[in-house]
């Protein structure tokens, strides 16, 4: 007869200890074969490139002499890089945050109009374009001839709406002229006129595709009694063959021109010469020094230097905006789909006004969604390259310079310093660091909750 013992509990509990201990080693082994090949890419791409440049950052061009410290205190004492730090430091407090607030502006007002789909793909299709392609439009942008870049040509159109332009700039006294020059600009009669006396304005140096619109030939004007009269014109005729001071038939007429009568500096008349070029003035104007104002030659307004050495950074970082204001958007607005509408509407029954529903409800609840956008920027316009390289002219680079484009400009070229060009990436891999802390605190305080 056999007798059957029964198992102890111990040996049971110890047998199901060391199976799980064996289920979960071979769950970490199936999980490192898995992170391996990432792990091994990881250290090739990210933590080998790190390294090196510490290194490398620590000796000098050559890479033969160690300097320690030396790169970075040439950091510090070098200019051109100095600025470079102070222009990624303004690019990090206005890029971001105007971005993230147009794209707000934007993702708020688009939910009120039927045809929002549609801004909002117009909005965000510049994030289509390469940063390269972004940098070549608005180089041609921000050109200053107003006849190619369209930012000077809106802002030329809007200052000669208020302020015109001359007519007649880069007029002259000719040869043996009986006008001479005065203060301000001024041109005036070398002696006083008489009524009855026709007075002869000849001038020269005016283009003749920049004649006024109607400017006809140059016609003599008659005497009148008890007033002044004369002509204004262009003593050039193409081609030759004219006589100098002498109004000539195929010679043309400067109308327009602003003639004033000056006695003991004060104007006692003024007239605009006709389309044939002639004026009169009254009585007025008799034994009184004819003037030519400074206006009728002022140079045409020609706008702002947008690509100069201070508007250069303002003027790109503008670029930027507009390619990654509809990024923003794009988030803000999934963010602002899943804010409860009940909240809205309760604050709306109570009374709030729309901008205080904006502040106080819909800014707050979208303060996760602004977050995300704002540490996203700030890490993108750290490493800002192209867009710079690309509109900044050669001549004001140094003034729109940053410190991924001095990274560039120290390690590459005839005159590339490695060790040098390595202790500015530790210095921007050192300032990214901390904004990539933060966003990685953030989203582990989003997923534990």
């Amino acid at each position: 007869m056999t007798v059957k013992t029964a198992a102890r509990p111990g040996a049971a509990a110890g047998a199901g200890e060391r199976a799980r201990r064996k289920d979960v080693s071979r769950r970490r082994l199936v999980a490192a074969a898995f992170l391996l090949p990432a792990l091994v890419l990881l250290g090739a791409l990210v933590v080998q490139p790190i390294g090196y440049s510490l290194y490398r950052s620590l000796f000098d061009r050559s890479g033969d002499a160690f300097v320690g410290a030396g790169n970075y205190r040439r950091i510090l004492d070098d200019p051109v890089i100095v600025t470079a730090l102070r222009n990624t430091a303004v690019w990090v407090v206005l890029a971001p945050a105007t971005a993230t607030a147009l794209g707000l502006v934007f993702a708020v007002l688009t939910e009120r109009v039927r045809w929002g789909t549609a801004f909002k793909l117009l909005v965000f299709m510049p994030m289509a374009i390469s940063m390269l392609a972004a940098g070549i439009i608005f180089r041609l942008v921000y050109d200053h001839d107003p006849q190619r870049g369209v930012a000077n040509a809106v802002w030329v159109g809007v200052h000669d709406t208020f302020a015109p332009s001359s007519a007649f700039p880069g007029a002259r006294p000719g040869r043996d002229s009986p006008l001479e020059p005065a203060a301000g600009g001024d041109l005036v009669t070398r002696g006083p006129v008489r009524a009855g006396v026709p007075v002869l304005l000849p001038l020269v140096g005016v283009a003749p595709e920049a004649l006024p619109a109607g400017s006809g030939t140059a016609g003599n004007a008659g005497a009148v009694p008890g007033k002044v009269t004369g002509t204004v014109w262009q003593d050039f005729a193409r081609g030759g063959g004219g006589r100098v001071n002498v109004v000539d038939p195929a010679e043309p007429a400067l109308s327009g021109m602003r003639v004033e009568a000056v006695k003991d500096g004060r104007v006692v008349a003024s007239a605009k010469a006709a389309p044939d070029g002639t004026f009169t003035l009254p009585g007025e104007a008799d034994g009184a020094l004819l003037r030519l104002p400074a206006a009728n030659f002022r140079a045409a307004y020609a706008g702002v230097e947008w690509l100069g050495p201070v508007l250069v950074t303002p003027a790109v970082i503008g670029a930027y905006v507009w390619m990654w204001a509809g990024f923003a958007m794009v988030l803000i607005a999934a963010g602002l789909a899943a804010v409860p509408r009940e909240l809205l509407e309760a604050a709306r029954v109570d009374g709030a006004g729309e901008w205080k529903v904006f502040r106080r409800i819909t800014v707050p609840l979208l303060a996760p969604v602004l977050v995300v956008v704002l540490v996203t920027l700030v890490i993108n316009v750290m490493k800002i390259f192209d867009l710079v390289f690309v509109i900044a002219p050669g001549a004001v680079q140094d003034d729109a310079n940053v410190l991924a484009l001095q990274l560039y400009r120290t390690s590459f070229g005839t005159d590339a310093d490695p060790g040098l060009g390595s202790a500015i990436a530790v210095l921007l891999l050192v300032l990214v660091v901390p904004v990539m802390l933060l966003n990685i605190r953030r989203l582990r305080k989003e997923s534990s909750r």
